[in-house]
């Protein structure tokens, strides 16, 4: 009997081996590419870099651990770059190429609205999914695509928590000049701040544009003057608000609050203008203040530490980081949710996904964008980045009001 029964075992045994009912852990599968098209010369160049570095930091994360796992094989991941040179129709060409000649599984978006809503005609006539993390204009979302999804808080909440905030200053502020670039994102950013200001009790008593991508910017600074506002604000990107901010002080230009949609929340703000750019306020998608608790990756801390491991020298990850390494975080967790490299069957779990990370919860709407995730507001203070508001995440209380250039 007992013969018999070790017998027994050991047929047992090489049928499970046989089929495949071990215990061994998941076996390397196929690479993984993902295209990404980046203005890594240009205008956007500074801006596009911080999303390289968002990219980079998941791709080292996720391939120190054998990859993106799927039905217990593990699956590495590369990022195929090309340089759009801050072309918005350079990229959709980039991203044609990066699906025709390099095969991408999954597309990664590119920095700035335009870019990304050239890039989605490229991915919706393909099909094959593109999250993206650098686009926040609604335009975008409001053409019937199913195949991109934006993980950031759209266009016309970047300026909106400023408003909230100076609601609750002392002495209130009642005046608002709105300067804006003409394209679709930074116009959405003004718009929104036209139409809430009022809900708010502050007049927009001057509403300008110009063109997007100027850096000769005195005559919009002097008609702010003119009308001398309590609060200027600003919707473009870096180097459009360097150039209010330089003319500003040139033109003796004073408010009690400065705030612009993009450009004060990177280093380089701070380093083109030095104390200069001390008070300035700014719309953040993210800041290592804000609390979450992420289901998976990383901590805010951790995440903190890993960008400062990688990119030393550098401070702390600004929110283009942050919101890129979320891209990515957002179409790993669909994949995983698929169970497939699939397009079709990724891009639904992308439509279904819901997920809290480091960055905040990424969830989309009908249309693709992640319209559930709060944004922050921070204020430069002594050369350093501080949250500011709402006070449940702050770290420290604004500087206000601004004080005159002739009294910095």
């Amino acid at each position: 009997m007992a013969v018999r029964r070790l017998a027994l075992l050991a047929v047992a045994a090489v049928a499970a081996f046989a089929c495949g009912t071990t215990s061994a852990g998941p076996t390397t599968g196929s690479t993984i590419t993902l295209g990404a098209p980046l203005g890594l010369t240009g205008s956007l160049t500074k801006e596009s870099q911080l999303t390289q570095q968002g990219y980079n930091l998941w791709s080292d994360w996720i391939n120190a651990r054998g990859g993106i796992l799927v039905n217990n094989v593990k699956h590495p991941v590369v990022i195929k770059y090309y340089d759009d040179t801050s072309n918005s129709n350079q990229s959709a060409v980039l991203m044609q190429k990066l699906i025709t000649e390099d095969k991408a599984n999954f597309l990664l978006g590119p920095y700035g609205s335009g870019a990304t809503a050239t890039d989605a005609v490229v991915a919706e006539t393909n099909q094959i999914p593109m999250v993206e993390a650098n686009g926040a204009a609604q335009s975008i979302f409001n053409q019937g695509y199913k195949y991109t999804f934006g993980v950031l808080s759209p266009a016309n909440e970047y300026l909106q928590g400023v408003i909230d905030m100076a609601a609750t200053l002392t002495p209130k502020p009642t005046t608002v000049a709105m300067l804006s670039a003409d394209d679709n994102f930074s116009l959405e950013v003004a718009n929104a701040i036209n139409t809430y200001a009022p809900t708010k009790g502050m007049n927009v008593v001057l509403f300008k544009k110009y063109k997007n991508g100027a850096t000769n910017l005195t005559a919009e600074v002097q008609a702010a003057k003119a009308v001398n506002a309590d609060i200027v604000l600003n919707s473009g990107h870096l180097q459009e608000a360097i150039a209010i901010n330089k003319a500003a002080k040139e033109q003796k230009l004073n408010a009690k609050i400065f705030a612009y949609s993009v450009g004060p929340s990177t280093p380089d703000f701070i380093t083109a203008l030095g104390a200069d750019a001390n008070f300035v306020y700014d719309g953040s998608q993210w800041t290592p203040q804000v609390k979450y608790t992420p289901a998976f990756y990383l901590s805010e801390a951790d995440y903190v530490a890993a960008y400062k491991a990688k990119y030393p020298g550098l401070g702390d990850p600004d929110y283009h980081v942050a919101e890129s390494t979320a891209a990515c975080l957002a179409l790993q967790r669909a994949i995983e949710n698929a169970g497939s490299l699939d397009a079709t069957k990724v891009r639904d779990a992308l439509a279904k996904l819901d997920v809290t990370v480091f960055f905040g919860q990424i969830k989309f709407d009908s249309r693709g964008i992640n319209i559930y995730k709060p944004m922050v507001v921070e204020q430069i203070q002594n050369g350093v980045h501080h949250t500011v508001f709402p006070a449940t995440v702050a770290d420290a209380k604004p500087m206000y009001p601004t004080p005159n250039w002739d009294q910095r």
